[in-house]
């Protein structure tokens, strides 16, 4: 019988250059996760919030890789699996974006540098470019990780389930507002049908689950924000789980493996894949799949 797990969708706001701040929050957002959950997931520049302009971001950014060790702690102590969101690297004058799986003994099982960058992050980060899209096994089966943009790449998720993997984590930074005055003008909420459309679409044609965590609202404006939230675990069949609103909260998803299992057996999507012959075999750059 397929496993049920238990994933915090931790929809943290948060402050601008206050990585300390930051953390405090998500980490008492995680323990209580702990009691039932594993696995808790952040999202995308959780520590730091995304204001590359203001003078002192890259000194936040270099304060910031530190915590990674405290997650470390974190999901050792509570015994819960977590995904930070994404911590920015600093190196030399170069910053990058990294998510990270960490175990529920506290070690680091995978990295991922964000390689899909929005178009205003060019100016700021290094993209991970050619290196290929890696699956990773955990306590929770074989998982990929992307970040934000990626979501808007199919070829990003064919690679990671042509490595094997299950359930994909997307932590992400995406408000409203990330769309031109003109695209904004057609559909006020038009980044909101992209993220409910595409988080499910991933997951049916991929026969997985996309397990996707955006940065929230702050919590005393309630639906009165420019952030999207809208985290949610999209799996075939049945669509959105524990969907949140644009501010602030936490969501407990009940991830049933079995309704995997069954998509793959109705859609057949990755035993399409291995066939011999598969007409779209060129984008399979692996040697050695593990579908």
């Amino acid at each position: 019988m397929a496993p049920n797990y238990k994933i915090a969708l931790v929809q943290l706001h948060p402050k601008p250059l206050s990585p300390a701040q930051n953390f405090e929050k998500a980490a008492s957002f995680i323990r209580d996760a702990a009691k039932e959950c594993d696995l808790a997931v952040l999202p995308e520049y959780h520590l730091t919030s995304w204001v590359p302009d203001e003078p002192g971001f890259k000194a936040s950014c270099a304060e910031s890789f530190p915590y990674l060790r405290k997650y470390q702690d974190l999901a050792k102590e509570l015994n819960i699996c977590i995904v930070p969101g994404t911590i920015i690297v600093l190196e030399g004058e170069s910053l990058y974006n990294n998510a990270y799986f960490i175990s529920g003994d506290g070690e680091i099982v995978a990295q991922y540098q964000k390689k899909n960058l929005w178009h205003p992050e060019r100016h700021h980060l290094v993209s991970s470019a050619h290196e290929p899209h890696k699956a990773f096994d955990t306590p929770l089966g074989r998982m990929g990780l992307l970040i934000c943009w990626d979501l808007a790449f199919p070829e990003a998720f064919r690679e990671l389930i042509a490595d094997g993997a299950q359930i994909i984590c997307v932590p992400a930074f995406w408000t409203m507002r990330d769309v031109i005055d003109e695209g904004y003008a057609l559909n006020p909420d038009g980044e909101a049908l992209f993220l409910n459309s595409t988080v499910v679409a991933r997951a049916f044609e991929n026969t997985c689950a996309t397990v996707f965590v955006n940065a929230g609202g702050p919590p005393e404006k309630g639906n009165k924000t420019n952030f999207a939230g809208l985290s949610q675990v999209g799996v075939p069949h049945i669509g959105a789980l524990g969907r949140l609103g644009p501010a602030e909260g936490i969501s407990i998803v009940d991830l049933d493996m079995n309704v995997l299992k069954i998509a793959e057996e109705n859609y057949k999507v990755r035993e399409d894949m291995k066939t011999e012959g598969w007409h779209y075999a060129y984008t399979r750059i692996r040697e050695e799949s593990k579908l």
